[in-house]
């Protein structure tokens, strides 16, 4: 089929692209500006990408007439409060008549659930963008979700931050209002099936996970699975607008968003039509299920957990390493770039690092962080290498583990087994450019995990920076 994707620069949109490629669906993503698209190049190469802005006048066959699908997943939360229910009234009218020129058969817009009579200005736009997209020409399927839960989720990361950061919370009373989240995974998963599916056109669905809970709960199961030591208190004296700085300054929202969250918070999210597991034979995921998975040691993506090896062959042209990615939010980077003369000579020192080559500059300091490792019972440097020349996915090298190794991909990712208040990586990567990245993450791991980022820190810039330059720079 052919899919007109919205909103594919947003957290939903980049992460059902994949997914419909997979399926063997033809996408064509509409965008305001191309240059937003940070996509893989080999999934850029299999779509078409037109530039439109719906708050812009109509541009006359700017949409390709023979379109069967089309998602809208554009918002506008993060715009002026007084302006984004306006701002998302005229986007939907104009996609509206785009859409309604071509052949469509069936719109899916997410929307927010949004039961309550007296809803916040974020979920009553919601509602009016349901309204306007209601038509004659073609079948809508509305998705209505509450809290998406995944790594880059605004919802999520807020969770994130404030139970990371805070070991001690006095917290407005909206933190009791009851949701019902729901796993990044599982809304792509009805975002999909429902697709051209007879049972669900021109028809609503409330989506949710298994478990009622409120966002007290929320944050103390996160705490939970975080292994976190977590105590709130809930007050009344807290107002919206103070809630609002509140997230702002704890969290690393914008002030917009906090806003319009912090709006949203008061209202209850809790499914009345869940027809749609039974429909489609879905069984969302658990809460903490959802939260363990955003914490995978690579960057959590469905069409990752769906293909296997055979990818690798696939008619897409794509393989795992376009694939596994290194996490990025709530992380500490650290990143560096150089120049390579001679690829092979570069990937053979990046082959041969740890064990008894050590780790090109600094060595005494990585014998140093070792033995701390082994006192605190982690596993130090004694592991060393299987083979001093070659290295695979699963090796243990000294206190790594290898996640992957190609020298065809020219990439190695090496995630940290030692003791740490956090999870840590370390990647090499040469591109077609002959550039060589070599980038240290960390996420940390509660107050802790921040402490010990900001005390390393004037070691990681020598020692990371002199790594680099030594294995572009050495020919032994």
């Amino acid at each position: 089929m052919k899919i007109l994707l919205t909103g594919v620069t947003g957290y939903v949109g980049k992460r059902i692209l994949p997914v419909l490629i997979e399926k063997g669906h033809e996408v064509i993503c509409c965008v305001r500006d191309k240059k937003r698209l940070s996509i893989h190049k080999n999934l850029i190469e299999k779509i078409r990408v037109i530039e439109i802005d719906f708050l812009d006048d109509i541009q006359p066959d700017a949409i390709p007439q023979d379109i069967d699908i089309a998602y809208y997943l554009i918002h506008s939360m993060t715009t002026s409060r007084d302006k984004f229910a306006s701002l998302e009234s005229k986007s939907a009218s104009n996609f509206k008549k785009y859409i309604e020129s071509t052949s469509v058969k069936q719109v899916i817009y997410l929307s927010g659930i949004s039961n309550e009579n007296k809803l916040s200005n974020h979920l009553s736009s919601r509602r009016n963008v349901e309204d306007i997209l209601q038509s004659d020409f073609y079948d809508l399927t509305v998705l209505r979700a509450g809290i998406i839960v995944g790594s880059g989720s605004a919802s999520f990361e807020i969770i994130r931050d404030i139970v990371e950061k805070l070991p001690f919370m006095l917290t407005p009373k909206w933190i009791l209002t009851k949701a019902q989240p729901i796993a990044i995974r599982d809304v792509i998963f009805f975002l999909v099936g429902v697709i051209n599916h007879e049972q669900c056109l021109n028809r609503t669905f409330d989506i949710g996970g298994p478990e009622i809970l409120t966002y007290k709960d929320m944050m103390l199961q996160y705490a939970e699975v975080r292994k976190l030591k977590r105590r709130i208190y809930t007050t009344a004296l807290i107002s919206p607008r103070v809630s609002s700085y509140w997230l702002f300054f704890i969290t690393s929202v914008s002030y917009k968003l906090a806003i319009s969250l912090a709006d949203s918070m008061k209202n209850e999210v809790i499914c009345e039509n869940n027809d749609l597991q039974t429909i489609l034979k879905i069984k969302p995921i658990s809460y903490k299920t959802a939260i363990k998975n955003a914490f995978l040691r690579i960057k959590q993506n469905l069409v990752l957990s769906s293909w296997k090896d055979s990818i690798i062959s696939s008619s897409l042209g794509l393989s795992l390493t376009d694939f596994i990615e290194v996490p990025n939010f709530g992380c500490f980077i650290n990143k560096k770039k150089l120049a390579i003369a001679d690829e092979e000579i570069v990937i053979n020192n990046i082959w041969s690092i740890g064990g008894e080559r050590g780790y090109y500059y600094a060595n005494w300091l990585w014998k140093i962080r070792g033995i701390l490792d082994q006192l605190i019972g982690g596993v130090g440097l004694r592991r060393g290498r299987t083979s001093p020349k070659e290295i695979n996915s699963g090796d243990a090298l000294d206190f790594w583990r290898v996640l992957y190794a190609s020298r065809t991909k020219k990439r190695l990712l090496l995630f940290a087994e030692m003791k740490l208040p956090g999870e840590a990586w370390l990647e090499f990567k040469i591109d077609e450019n002959n550039i060589l990245h070599q980038t240290a993450t960390f996420r940390p791991k509660g107050i802790w995990g921040r402490f010990y980022w900001i005390v390393t820190s004037p070691f990681h810039y020598f020692i990371f920076d002199g790594m680099i330059k030594n294995i572009v720079n050495s020919d032994k």
